[in-house]
């Protein structure tokens, strides 16, 4: 009998078998302390008329970014038929065959699987990924068949982007300064959407769905499914965030952390594989143009100036040359 499934899945099972010879599966994992509930904040406080309202909204996302460096949003302007729709295609795009996938040129021919410059099985990464870049979301030549997917990709990634600049500027303002302080370094080249499926895995629970990382953006609003796997460092202890079904998770990206002079903080975050239900989710990552100097807010600084450009490329070599990334323990002054 044809395995379909398997045709429509990356060649995941033997990546990780090569890489097993090198590494014992598990060995890279920390016990997982329990299952927690991000803090949630109710976006309608920004547009309240009471100003003590708002300024209690800013405060909890401040100190969600500060404590947290991840928080879940209500009333976040994204309509939940929106979000539904972009599921549907995102499975069905997934479903077509590896090898169309792989080798069609669709979207921006930005598909990825796995990690290829992973030298153990605790750096692999069990799963595939559309990357499409903003600028990119309109072009009708990147879809193909995939007309509708275009459609809701186009209306999930702007008001993603809107979203993620407005609480961008109210962070940037909680730490005095303008709110469109981000509006002349971010752009569509740069900025991108994220597509991402983790198949079921055959291996072992423990098996990462996407390594552990912090993000190399300023900020990050991530739409996922209700299947769980959400993982994050707190007080030095792997928690599992706790899926809701009513809210989108924010997190801060390297980026601002370095900007606010690590007052908001990128934290080390990972997916866990499921053994017996795949995975959705969908991330909008606000980016600034390679050349965008990253300095901090305030001085002294804990972190030597760079551009993004200069990051990404210090991340590749690290990548490269070690199977990880470093990142922001490189540019510490």
């Amino acid at each position: 009998m044809i395995d379909f499934e398997s045709q429509r899945d990356p060649p995941l099972l033997d990546r990780f078998n090569s890489l097993s010879l090198n590494s014992q599966c598990g060995e890279h994992q920390n016990k997982l302390m329990q299952e927690c509930e991000l803090p949630v904040i109710d976006l309608d406080g920004l547009k309240s008329l009471d100003v003590k309202e708002r300024q209690r909204c800013v405060a909890a996302i401040a100190a969600a970014a500060s404590e947290w460096g991840f928080f879940q949003v209500l009333n976040h302007g994204i309509s939940s038929e929106l979000l539904s729709e972009m599921r549907r295609e995102q499975v069905r795009l997934f479903e077509m065959p590896f090898e169309r996938k792989a080798n069609r040129g669709l979207l921006d021919n930005s598909y990825r699987w796995g990690n290829l410059a992973a030298k153990s099985t605790a750096q692999f990464s069990w799963s595939e990924a559309f990357h499409i870049p903003l600028n990119k979301i309109s072009d009708e030549a990147c879809y193909g068949e995939f007309s509708s997917l275009r459609e809701a990709t186009k209306k999930v990634a702007v008001s993603m982007s809107k979203l993620a600049r407005l609480l961008a500027g109210v962070l940037a303002k909680n730490l005095g300064h303008p709110e469109g302080v981000f509006d002349g370094v971010c752009n569509e080249s740069t900025c991108f959407l994220r597509l991402n499926h983790y198949p079921r895995c055959p291996v072992t629970a423990e098996t990462f769905g996407l390594v552990p990382h912090t993000d190399s953006d300023f900020l990050t609003v991530l739409y996922q499914d209700q299947v769980g796997g959400l993982q994050l460092m707190k007080d030095t202890k792997w928690v599992a965030v706790k899926p809701n079904p009513s809210t989108l998770i924010v997190n801060i990206g390297d980026l601002f952390q370095a900007w606010s002079n690590n007052a908001y903080k990128s934290v080390v975050h990972k997916v866990m594989v499921n053994k017996k239900v795949e995975r959705h989710s969908a991330a909008y990552f606000l980016c600034p143009s390679y050349d965008s100097l990253i300095g901090s807010c305030k001085e002294p600084s804990l972190y030597k100036k760079f551009t993004f450009g200069e990051y990404r490329q210090q991340i590749h070599e690290d990548v490269k040359k070690t199977g990880h990334k470093i990142g922001l323990r490189r540019f510490l002054l």
